[in-house]
C-alpha cells in the first residue's frame, strides 16, 4: 500500500486554537461559581456550564475543526453517531473532573484522580473522533505516540482543573486560557501524528451519509464561538450582579 501524507489548512488550524482559547476562558469564568454555590442545584449548574464550555468548546470543537483542517489526499466524511458520542464524552469527562476537584477543600489527591479521569476521557474523545473518519484510506497508529498523547491529555487536564479553582483575575484567566489552548492543541496534533495513513481501495459503509462540506469547519467555528460568547456574557453579568448584592 502507498503511504499518504497529511497536509493542513492553516486558517482552520488557527481557528481551532482560537476556539480552544475562548472555550477555556469561558470555562474558567463558569468555574468561579462552583465554590460560591449556595446549594447543590447552583453547584451542578456551574459544573455543567464549565464542563460544557471546556469539553464542548475548548476541546471537542477544537478537535473537530482541526480534523477538518487535515487533508489526507482523499475525501473524508464523519460518522454522525460517533462524532456526537465523542462530543458528549468530552463534556461528561470535563464535568466529572470539575465535580471531583470542586467537592470540598482543594486536595492534590482529588486533582490527580480527576486529572487522570478527565485526561482519559479527552483522549477517548480524540480517538473516537478519529474512528468517526470515513474514507478509502487505511489508518493505523504508532503506539508510542498514542501513549504520549494520552500523557499530554492527563497533564493538560490536571493543569486545567488546577487553574479553574486557583485563578480569579481576568488577565490571569486570559493568560491561562492561552496556555490551555496550546496544551489542548498539543494533545490533538500529537495524536494526529500517531496516525499512519495508506491508500485503500473501497470506502466504508455510511460514507455518503457522513458529515461533510467544504465550509463545515468554518461553520462549526462560527456557531460555537457565538454560543460561547453568549454564555460568557451571561456569566459575566451574573458575576457582576452577585458582586453588587454582596456589597
Amino acid at each position: 500500500m502507498q503511504d499518504m501524507h497529511q497536509h493542513y489548512n492553516g486558517v482552520l488550524v488557527g481557528l481551532s486554537y482560537a476556539v480552544s482559547v475562548l472555550g477555556s476562558f469561558t470555562a474558567l469564568q463558569f468555574a468561579l461559581g462552583i465554590p460560591l454555590a449556595q446549594n447543590a442545584k447552583q453547584r451542578w449548574g456551574a459544573i455543567l456550564a464549565a464542563g460544557a464550555a471546556m469539553g464542548g468548546g475548548a476541546i471537542w470543537a477544537m478537535h473537530f475543526i482541526a480534523m477538518l483542517a487535515c487533508n489526507m489526499g482523499t475525501q473524508v466524511t464523519y460518522d454522525v453517531l460517533l462524532t456526537t458520542i465523542s462530543a458528549v464524552l468530552a463534556v461528561v469527562a470535563c464535568s466529572l473532573g470539575l465535580a471531583i476537584v470542586g467537592s470540598g477543600a482543594f486536595r492534590f489527591i482529588n486533582l490527580l484522580f480527576a486529572g487522570v479521569l478527565m485526561g482519559l476521557g479527552v483522549a477517548g474523545m480524540h480517538y473516537l473522533g478519529m474512528a468517526a473518519m470515513l474514507s478509502s484510506a487505511q489508518v493505523s497508529y504508532d503506539g508510542g505516540i498514542v501513549a504520549l498523547s494520552v500523557g499530554i491529555a492527563i497533564v493538560a487536564s490536571m493543569a486545567a482543573l488546577w487553574l479553574a479553582f486557583n485563578l480569579r483575575g481576568k488577565l490571569q484567566m486570559l493568560g491561562s486560557a492561552l496556555v490551555m489552548g496550546v496544551a489542548v492543541c498539543g494533545m490533538h496534533y500529537t495524536g494526529m501524528s500517531a496516525m499512519e495513513v495508506s491508500q485503500g481501495d473501497t470506502v466504508p459503509a455510511g460514507f455518503e451519509q457522513g458529515l461533510q462540506g467544504q465550509h463545515l469547519g468554518l461553520a462549526i467555528f462560527v456557531v460555537v464561538v457565538l454560543l460561547l460568547a453568549v454564555a460568557l456574557g451571561l456569566s459575566i453579568v451574573r458575576q457582576q450582579r452577585r458582586a453588587a448584592l454582596s456589597i
